[in-house]
C-alpha cells in the first residue's frame, strides 16, 4: 500500500486510529457481529454497511443498526458488550506500516494527534498495546466532543490542542465519515486504503 500525500506546507498531522494506524476494523466487525447476535439479530451484519460507518461513535452506530435492521436493541448494553468483546481481540490488531512509518517521520519535526471515534479507554488501550502511545501526545476521542464524525469537532479540537490552524493540518483517514469531517474542518486529507 502506498499513501498519496498531497503537496502542501502542513504544520500538523492528525491520524484516525482504527483502520488507519492499526488494522483493527475486522476485529471491530467481529465484536459488533457477536454483540448483535447476542441481542437477537438473526443474520450477520452487512459488512459493507459496517465499514461505511468506520469512525462513527459506537452510540451512533447502534442507532444506525436500528434503522437498518428495523428493530430495537438495548443500545447501552450492546455498546458495553461490543467493547468487552473487542477488548478480548485488541492484541490481535496489526500496525498499518505505511501510515505508522509516515507518522513516526513527521512526529520528529511536527505536532501529531489522534482523532478517533472510539471511547477514550478503548483508544488508549489500543495505543498502548500497539506501542504507539508515546508517539501521540494528543489524543482526541468521542468522549471529548458532542458531535462525532462526520462532524468536524474532533479534528478541530485536535488542531487547537496542537496549536495549528485547521487549514495547515493534514488528516489521515480510512473511511468516508472521517473524510467528510476533515473536509468540514477545512483540512486536507489522505485516504488510507483498507487492508486486503
Amino acid at each position: 500500500m502506498k499513501l498519496k500525500i498531497p503537496p502542501g506546507n502542513f504544520a500538523g498531522y492528525i491520524f484516525d486510529l482504527d483502520g488507519t494506524l492499526i488494522d483493527s476494523m475486522p476485529l471491530h466487525y467481529r465484536a459488533w457481529n457477536e454483540a448483535m447476535r447476542r441481542a437477537g439479530l438473526p443474520q450477520e451484519l452487512d459488512e459493507e454497511f459496517f465499514y461505511s460507518m468506520a469512525g462513527v461513535p459506537a452510540r451512533r452506530v447502534t442507532e444506525l443498526f436500528v434503522r437498518r435492521y428495523g428493530r430495537r436493541f438495548g443500545d447501552a448494553r450492546i455498546v458495553r458488550e461490543k467493547e468487552a468483546l473487542f477488548a478480548g481481540l485488541q492484541a490481535d490488531a496489526r500496525l498499518i506500516k505505511p501510515t505508522v512509518e509516515f507518522a513516526r517521520r513527521v512526529a520528529a519535526t511536527h505536532p501529531v494527534a489522534i482523532a478517533s471515534g472510539g471511547p477514550r479507554r478503548v483508544v488508549r488501550k489500543s495505543l498502548e498495546i500497539s506501542g504507539l502511545r508515546p508517539l501521540f501526545p494528543i489524543v482526541v476521542t468521542s468522549d471529548d466532543v458532542v458531535h462525532g464524525k462526520p462532524a468536524p469537532d474532533m479534528f478541530l479540537l485536535a488542531a487547537r490542542r496542537m496549536k495549528v490552524a485547521p487549514e495547515r493540518c493534514l488528516v489521515f483517514e480510512d473511511a468516508e465519515p472521517g473524510i467528510m469531517a476533515a473536509k468540514a474542518a477545512g483540512m486536507r486529507w489522505v485516504r488510507v486504503p483498507r487492508s486486503p
